[in-house]
């Protein structure tokens, strides 16, 4: 079953690092099997008060895939990159 991770960032810190970050971060998620599905916008609410900022969605084999990225050792460094230079929110969702 599919899973997906979603992170909206609110608000960046340091633009350069997160270029940095961005630069560095896509050959990581492939390598789990993810791939990105939503980077940005544009976007539209429809229901509700939500007001994404720049939401980013990735999709893995499964929630277990998901988690070994987000938890492995090359993921590591990144993770601590983006956690210091951004605020945001992040959750991961399983497939139906």
């Amino acid at each position: 079953m599919s899973a997906y991770y979603l992170v909206d960032v609110r608000e960046i810190k340091d633009a350069a690092k997160m270029e940095e970050y961005k630069a560095r971060v896509a050959p990581v998620v492939e390598k789990f099997g993810g791939r990105y599905l939503v980077i940005g916008g544009p976007f539209e609410v429809v229901e509700g008060s939500y007001q994404p900022v720049f939401p980013v969605m990735i999709q893995f084999p499964s929630l277990e895939d998901a988690h070994r990225w987000y938890n492995s050792e090359e993921y590591r460094e990144l993770k601590q990159l983006r956690l210091a230079e951004t605020l945001g929110n992040a959750v991961f969702m399983a497939g139906v």
